[in-house]
């Protein structure tokens, strides 16, 4: 029989990807406010923020004894990100990063953390960021969707001095795979191959040492004197910053791939606006791509030619974990699929557009290419018996000559208006609805698609051929909440540049009042949810579009 063994806690680090606009921010106050914001959130824990009720009081006690610092980490400086979910730009990559240790002067206290607890904190963090973002999107745009990394560390074991041969890996897998894996849950009836599976993967090549990364959490184990001799001197650069690097990689990288399937949709989209925009946003995420493609060559230098076994066993491990190469592949797969389908359109659009103009141009070719206007001169002439000389002959040819300047100023209104028609085209109108239940509520839906996916907007939708505003406005709430409106007053109409990424969208919006019953409200398939906000909560919610000048101008929304 095995003796049991026990990791004692040391310290530990986090890191939480982001794009950021280094632009309209000043990094270090951004760092500075992270930070505060956390240990604002931190001190107000409570039992009921513990996971699970039998870990309260040791949630309680660590967040009361815990220590942090944050900081600004950048991976690539020139990294001009536009996010087409919130039309919100950014210039810089990186990851915030954090140095954690509960019980800093404490080391008895040290000895009572177990794994299992260290996941807390991090996952209320990640949810006060996913319920209220404590910064602007013009700001920051941090990766929710994946875990906060966390790297525990550990200096000392119970026993001590254990040479870590794989037979000793494999004879305590239990007990360290609950370190390797923070987030999953640590239950005892899980299997021995699921132990093993998870220790398999010791980076350290040395047997007083212990090196595990996986997708959302490290560990690493280093006895006494190597910890203090080469923590911060080797593994802090090549061990966690080099996983924190990769993981806001990962990060971009799926980014521009939410970015190509937008960009996709709205190819097939009844919103598909200039061809040029689209354009200008597949170029600029091939920038990005290339930019990427820059930085892990440099990578993949580091494994043609450094000659340290471990850092290079490092960045192999990171390559696999994080499914780097098939990432790549499916990113570059989405840009040959979205230039196809760029090309069918572009070139259907021009078919399009070369048919009205040439139709235009056939009436300049009529008049002037035919000659028939200088044939009917000389007819006249002929027929009159006129000469060149004569005053009725000089007469009739001024009136030709006026003749001919109006029929070529017609011919020019003509085509430039065909030319303006085809430039309106792109132009598509919708509207908005401001719906009140007269009870100091709005109706709000939450958007499920891009662009501002999740994010709170207006119903409305676009206006059908043939319809006017107000039918269309009605048709829209009708669709897409199941309730009977009508129109109380118009509020106005929305055309700034840039107010939808999707193109040039001119917006009509409206207040409207329930007529039917209320209770029949029901959310469309395009939507996640519609519900009924109070008003007073307006000013904390994130909104789609320029929907919230439209409550601005609506009274619903003091002015900034």
């Amino acid at each position: 029989m095995s003796e049991n063994i026990k990791f004692i806690y040391k310290e530990e680090y986090w890191f939480i990807s982001a794009f950021i606009n280094s632009i309209k921010v000043d990094i270090s106050e951004i760092s500075q406010k992270l930070e505060n914001a956390i240990k604002m959130r931190i001190s107000q824990i409570t039992k009921k923020d513990a996971y699970r009720p039998e870990f309260a009081d040791e949630l309680l006690n660590m967040a009361k004894n815990i220590s942090l610092n944050c900081q600004w980490v950048e991976c690539i400086d020139n990294f001009p990100y536009y996010n087409e979910n919130t039309n919100k730009f950014y210039n810089s990559l990186g990851y915030f990063y954090f140095e954690v240790e509960y019980y800093k002067n404490n080391p008895e206290k040290k000895k009572l953390i177990k794994s299992n607890l260290i996941q807390q904190i991090p996952g209320i963090i990640l949810s006060e960021l996913k319920r209220e973002s404590i910064f602007s999107q013009e700001e920051v745009y941090f990766d929710l969707e994946s875990q906060i990394f966390i790297f525990a560390t550990s200096n000392n074991t119970n026993p001590l001095k254990i040479e870590w041969t794989k037979n000793k890996i494999e004879e305590h897998d239990k007990e360290l795979s609950y370190w390797t894996v923070l987030y999953s849950g640590q239950w005892e009836d899980y299997s021995p191959k699921l132990y093993r599976d998870r220790v398999q993967d010791n980076l350290s090549n040395r047997l007083s040492e212990l090196h595990f990364i996986n997708r959302n959490s490290g560990f690493v184990y280093m006895a006494e004197d190597n910890y203090e001799r080469f923590f911060d001197s080797y593994m802090k650069e090549n061990v966690l910053q080099s996983t924190a690097k990769f993981r806001a990689i990962i990060f971009s990288l799926r980014e521009i791939n939410n970015s190509l399937d937008y960009l996709f949709l709205n190819t097939h989209s009844e919103a598909l606006q200039d061809i040029g925009i689209l354009e200008e946003k597949i170029k600029n995420l091939r920038f990005l791509r290339g930019v990427l493609q820059n930085t892990l060559s440099l990578i993949y230098n580091e494994l043609d030619y450094n000659r340290r076994q471990h850092y290079t066993s490092v960045l192999k491990h990171l390559i696999t974990k994080f499914d780097l190469d098939n990432i790549k592949e499916r990113v570059n797969n989405k840009f040959n699929l979205i230039y196809d389908t760029m090309q069918e359109i572009y070139q259907r659009r021009a078919e399009q557009d070369q048919e009205k103009t040439e139709k235009a141009l056939n009436i300049l070719n009529f008049l002037l290419g035919a000659g028939i206007i200088a044939d009917l001169a000389g007819l006249l002439m002929t027929t009159f018996g006129l000469s060149e000389g004569d005053f009725p002959a000089i007469f009739l040819n001024g009136l030709i000559a006026i003749f001919i300047s109006s029929v070529l100023v017609f011919a020019f209104i003509y085509y430039a208006l065909v030319k303006y028609k085809i430039k309106k085209k792109n132009i598509r109108r919708a509207v908005d609805g401001v719906i009140l239940d007269g009870k100091g509520n709005i109706l709000l839906i939450k958007r499920k698609y891009p662009p501002f996916k999740d994010f709170y907007a207006l119903p409305g939708g676009f206006i059908e051929k043939g319809e006017s505003p107000k039918q269309a406005i009605m048709r829209e709430i009708k669709e897409e909440t199941n309730l009977e409106v009508e129109i109380v007053e118009k509020i106005g109409v929305y055309d700034k540049p840039g107010r939808d990424p999707r193109g040039e969208i001119h917006s009509t919006a409206f207040l409207c009042k329930i007529i039917g019953d209320i209770s029949k409200l029901k959310a469309s398939m395009d939507s996640k949810d519609a519900s009924f906000t109070p008003i007073m909560e307006l000013n904390h919610i994130k909104f789609a579009f320029d929907h919230k000048q439209i409550l601005r101008d609506a009274e619903l929304i003091k002015q900034d």
